[in-house]
């Protein structure tokens, strides 16, 4: 039973990647449809949504992450799924842009299932599994990102809409799934009182920082999610600025890049942790975000490019080894608290990174000013720079 509900939160992580792929190739044209023109306009435009739904899962993130605390992670994973497949639908149906904000809203309070899912895992894992396990997590999301942008770039050439209601039938599906084989993860001995203080999201951050030694990988999360930011943000409007890229040409890039990525979540990444260990691990990613971001800063062809995406896909081990870092250092009642506070800190950064990286590139495409597409990617590097002391600080907290 265990070994399916895995495989229910691997689909789940899975499919809310594919519904996050499908819209990454078309939204130039989804931008053009509600009324953006140019490259600029449409990139400032898709940074709003992209802090809307950033802004809302900040929210609710901590906030879904202790009802799963208090009352369980089935009927909180279920509800969330079923909201997301509504608001694909929302999404399919919108022509202005505030419709579009709407369904971005939503999408992030759904998006909290992230939260829910990580701590059902660390539920059914030990100490020792969790970090290959959150290393599935990223594989999961891997395959998604296969699949997202390739559904999108092909099912956009029948309509701007069908990716959308594809990616409502899959998560409709995954509910009718979930009823069937999710048993609950959390005994009623584990869970704790869910109260008004839950209900602000800033008092579950506060709470994870007084934890000692939590605060570090928080913080180191939180810029380097700033950071990575700049590829779900600007891949689209980047290439078809640089390259003059279509839709589908796009959902194809960003279908390489999942693979990518699934191969280094699902195959390098446990080989990685079992010979050198979890910190040697993420300073190879970190060593790779570097290299990718500056990479991406700087490149103006397309052999440049598939070389570069490939320390992009590296970087990602970075994110599953502070996260296994940070769930070893707190007991089985916290788990939810700290999943959702690293969501809320990752989605702070996702609300803050589409308006500041969407604002460069708009400056350094404009035709008045210095043309760098890149710009955003270079100060991407900048911040990965300015967490490496906090980084060196984890070094004892990572499992052998």
């Amino acid at each position: 039973m265990q070994n399916r509900a895995y495989l229910f939160i691997l689909m789940t992580l899975t499919i809310d990647a594919i519904g996050i792929g499908i819209v990454f190739p078309i939204m130039p044209d989804l931008m053009e449809r509600v009324g953006a023109s140019g490259t600029g306009e449409g990139a400032l435009w898709g940074g709003v949504l992209m802090a809307s739904y950033a802004g809302a899962l900040f929210i609710f993130a901590p906030i879904i992450g202790s009802l799963s605390d208090a009352y369980g992670r089935k009927p909180v994973l279920l509800l969330a799924l079923a909201v997301l497949a509504v608001d694909y639908v929302i999404m399919a149906m919108a022509g202005v842009f505030w419709v579009l904000l709407i369904g971005r809203i939503l999408a992030g309070i759904a998006g909290a299932t992230y939260t829910t899912a990580t701590a059902y895992i660390a539920d059914i894992s030990t100490p020792k599994e969790r970090a290959a396990r959150f290393g599935m997590v990223g594989a999961a999301f891997g395959i998604g990102f296969v699949l997202g942008p390739a559904i999108g770039g092909i099912a956009a050439e029948w309509h701007i809409s069908a990716p959308f209601w594809i990616a409502a039938g899959l998560s409709a599906a995954n509910v009718i799934f979930g009823l069937v084989v999710l048993p609950e993860s959390l005994s009623p001995d584990n869970r704790r009182h869910f109260g008004r203080h839950d209900l602000n999201p800033f008092n579950a951050i506060i709470e994870a920082f007084k934890i000692p030694n939590l605060a570090i990988p928080l913080i180191c999360l939180f810029f380097f999610e700033f950071a990575n930011m700049v590829y779900p943000t600007l891949w689209a409007f980047f290439t078809r600025e640089l390259f003059g890229w279509s839709t589908l040409l796009i959902g194809v890039s960003l279908a390489g890049y999942g693979i990518l990525l699934a191969g280094v979540q699902a195959g390098l990444m446990p080989i990685l942790i079992t010979r050198f260990g979890e910190f040697s691990t993420l300073r190879f990613g970190i060593v790779s975000a570097l290299i990718g971001f500056i990479g991406f800063g700087l490149i103006s062809t397309i052999t440049g490019l598939v070389l570069v995406l490939v320390f992009a896909a590296l970087s990602d081990l970075s994110p599953p080894m502070m996260t296994a870092m940070a769930s070893n250092m707190v007991n089985d009642e916290k788990q939810g608290l700290v999943q959702g506070v690293i969501a809320s800190m990752a989605s702070i950064a996702a609300f803050l990174a589409p308006l500041v990286v969407t604002s460069v590139f708009e400056v350094f495409v404009d035709e008045k000013g210095i043309y760098l597409p890149g710009a955003p990617f270079l100060m991407a590097a900048v911040l990965v720079l300015l967490m490496i002391p906090f980084i060196m600080r984890l070094r004892g907290h990572s499992q052998s």
